[in-house]
């Protein structure tokens, strides 16, 4: 059997790279329309349209240039130069076409087959504008194709192309050839030879850069480059040849490359302002970029989580429930107003899982099973297990609609308007991307942080990501926030959701300038960002990225939720002393004198609940209060056991204290009414699984992606954040006079710091 074949996609960021490796590939790679988000290689498997050929296609990252200033530049350059792709496609903005040819003029240089694929070829028609393909063809001397990867357009004729060059060996050329190095170029070039390295062009040019990876593996070779620095006299750039040979690329770039663009003369003559411009004079601006961005996440909650959407309710408009005693009831509006998007899928789902879990309760009673038997299933596993998956719509809907803002190209805007607020406290808006990244997942949000060249930065940014709530915390969320609406008969659950999204933002980002002054100084690296052109998001890839997110999310609820579900049930249903606690789910009554609170879980809760009391559901709770203690706890194991653990309890707490039990947020309700905790408590409570320890799988890779020895300190540091700012919550939130103790404290800390980085720095001034 042949070989596979494997090519690689080389491109700038936001040139279309990843959207292509999803097209060719059916990848469930993720595509973000910022530069960077491709951290790995990634690969897939591209089949020929007669399925005869397949093709690995690896997805390189987005890199301006093949110089070793980035990790993302390293990890391209030593894919093509060590791991030898049959073919290297690059793909061209045939948009910005001189600046994307920048990295073409390096990848020439190799011994490597190339085809170029023009992309975004449909903007350029629209607008008027036309590329002379052949001509560009024949000055680059490799293939060129007219593509559009975000219709898919052209993608068959590309791959053919790179089959046939795959062929054929190639070697490197360079636009070089008349330029003030041509000579040192060569002498250098021959001496590689001589040396029988690979590429010997490439790595020649990259010498007399000056390049950091190549003086350091040929430090013989060094000599002649210095050698000719001591002849040459160059009254524009010294002998800074690095700027020599850019120079020179661009110059080249705009004496025979450019030319094959025409652009629309009318539009040039009228020099009108793109769509995206106009877009960006607003969302970019310096006032109003920021309060556009928090309206913007308010109306992705409130389209998520507003039981009052139109907020008809708040204005008085009387709602009759035509569906009152039918399963029906309240699943399109209620009394208080018409049910969001997010709400009425919900309610669709809870209704699907109690129809499932009261059928199958039915036939374990018919077939004389054991109360223990239909209490481990109906209870422990499907209790659990439904009241997680009743989420699944919601999570889904804002991972849609986080998807879309990041795929438009808006994400990269956010990232700019921050980068340009937080600079001057050490922070780069290089650091906001994998952070904004953390919305969706922490894990790849934390391995995206190898874009940061700055390692005091990329730890910072590391620590502060699961501040920015993930999916698997939207349950925890929606719940409490639902019951706090439920016990104050306050208006929408969306306005507390956004209000703690917002608390995990300004925790992150203020923490990060707090490491940043402190035990993580270092350089703000430059952060050139071109903003992507806005653009309709691909509906293949949210689609893909949805399915994808969903797939994690059931296998993560088939295996560690319902694993934690068993091990919680067993541990409510039995008595240290090993004496099982008999309770009818039918007649909602213990059968035993054993309760509950006399169970194993109880026990644990109670010893660790003192522990809470600052952050206002610890000691000071009724009866019951350890059941809060408990939820934090297995949260530490996913996120999502927490909402799985009040499912599973609130029929016993809510029959032992005559609350009567509903279904979804009011599970939530069933535990403040058992165990007295105030409104302050409960959002203490989501503030505390909002910033302690993330899941296992965040935590095991923050230990891949940090130094050795730094994990130890960087769990410290969640479990002291998420304590102190719960417990500021609760305190101030119950006694708000407590805010002016709070705010000395905070201005105490910021003093300390300011003086103590000014000793430091006298100290290094003397030193």
């Amino acid at each position: 059997m042949d070989k596979l074949k494997r090519f690689a996609l080389a491109g700038n960021p936001n040139s279309g790279k990843t959207t292509l490796f999803n097209s060719l590939t059916g990848s469930t790679a993720h595509v973000g329309n910022w530069p960077g988000v491709t951290v790995e290689k990634r690969e897939g498997v591209y089949k020929s349209k007669n399925k005869e050929e397949q093709v690995s296609i690896v997805d390189l990252p987005g890199i301006y240039s093949l110089s070793p200033y980035t990790p993302e530049e390293v990890i391209s350059r030593n894919v093509i130069l060590n791991e030898k792709p049959d073919c290297v496609i690059n793909i061209v903005d045939a948009t910005n076409l001189e600046r994307n040819l920048y990295l073409t003029t390096q990848l020439l240089e190799m011994d490597v087959p190339l085809v170029v694929a023009l992309n975004m070829m449909d903007e350029v028609k629209k607008n008027g504008d036309k590329i002379d393909v052949k001509q560009l063809e024949k000055n680059l001397g490799v293939p060129v194709v007219e593509i559009s990867a975000l219709k898919e357009e052209n993608l068959d004729t590309l791959m053919e192309k790179a089959l046939d060059c795959s062929k054929k060996p190639r070697k490197g050329s360079t636009v070089l050839e008349n330029s003030l190095l041509t000579h040192l170029i060569k002498d250098v070039e021959i001496a590689f030879r001589g040396k029988e390295v690979d590429n010997p062009l490439f790595h020649a040019i990259k010498l007399v850069e000056n390049d950091e990876i190549e003086t350091k593996d040929h430090p013989d070779l060094v000599k002649m480059v210095e050698a000719y620095k001591k002849t040459f006299n160059d009254d524009t750039f010294g002998t800074d040849f690095e700027a020599i040979v850019a120079d020179a690329r661009y110059k080249y770039i705009s004496k025979y490359y450019a030319p094959v663009l025409k652009r629309n003369v009318q539009n040039e003559n009228n020099k009108k302002l793109s769509f995206s411009d106009k877009v960006d004079k607003v969302l970019t601006n310096k006032w109003l970029g920021i309060p556009i961005f928090i309206v913007i996440l308010f109306l992705i909650f409130h389209i998520t989580f507003a039981e009052d959407f139109l907020y008809l309710g708040a204005m008085g408009v009387p709602f009759n429930n035509n569906f009152a005693g039918t399963p029906f009831e309240g699943l399109f509006w209620t009394e208080g107003g018409i049910n969001s998007i997010g709400v009425i899928l919900q309610n669709l789902v809870v209704m699907f899982t109690d129809w499932i879990n009261g059928l199958i309760g039915e036939g374990l009673v018919a077939a004389n099973a054991e109360n223990w038997g239909v209490s481990l299933v109906c209870d422990g596993i499907l209790g659990g297990l439904f009241s997680v998956l009743s989420f699944v719509p919601q999570i889904l809907l804002l991972f849609l609609l986080f998807s879309i803002l990041e795929d438009s190209g808006y994400m990269a805007r956010v990232a700019f308007i921050l980068d340009r607020l937080f600079r001057r406290f050490g922070v780069s808006g290089r650091a906001f991307m994998p952070m904004i990244m953390g919305f969706g997942c922490s894990v790849p949000a934390m391995i995206n942080t190898r874009t940061l060249a700055d390692e005091n930065e990329r730890i910072a940014t590391i620590r502060v990501i699961p501040f920015f709530s993930c999916g698997a915390k939207l349950p925890i969320l929606t719940a409490c926030t639902g019951a706090i609406v439920i016990l104050l008969g306050f208006g929408n659950a969306d306005l507390i959701t956004l209000g703690m999204y917002l608390l995990g933002m300004v925790v992150a980002i203020v923490s990060l300038i707090l490491m940043r002054q402190t035990t993580m100084r270092g350089e703000v690296p430059p952060f050139i960002m071109e903003l992507p052109t806005y653009h309709m998001p691909q509906f293949k890839s949210l689609m893909i990225h949805l399915w994808d997110k969903l797939k994690h999310f059931i296998k993560k609820a088939f295996t560690i939720i319902l694993l934690s579900t068993i091990i919680v049930w067993f541990l409510q249903s039995f008595t240290p002393d090993w004496h099982y606690i008999e309770y009818d789910a039918e007649t909602m009554e213990f059968l035993t004198p054993l309760t509950t609170n006399d169970s194993i879980l109880a026990n644990i809760g109670k010893i660790i609940q003192p522990l809470f009391t600052p952050l206002g559901f610890g000691s000071q709770l009724a009866n019951f209060g350890w059941v809060f203690a408990v939820g934090a706890i297995t949260g530490l194991i996913a996120k999502e056991n927490v909402i799985a653990t009040f499912g599973m309890l609130a029929a016993v707490v809510g029959s032992l204290v005559s609350v009567s039990d509903a279904e979804g947020v009011s599970e939530v309700y069933t535990m403040i009414q058992a165990t007295g905790i105030n409104t302050a408590g409960v959002i203490a409570f989501i503030a505390f699984n909002m910033l302690t320890i993330p899941c296992f799988a965040a935590v095991a890779t923050a230990k891949a992606e940090l130094k050795k020895g730094t994990l130890k300190w960087t769990i410290l540091f969640w479990l002291v954040v998420s304590y102190v700012v719960s417990s500021m919550v609760y305190t101030i939130g119950t006694w708000w006079w407590t805010l002016f103790i709070w705010a000395v404290v905070i201005v105490l800390v910021g003093l300390g710091i300011y003086f103590f980085n000014k000793y430091r720095d006298q100290k290094k001034l003397i030193g």
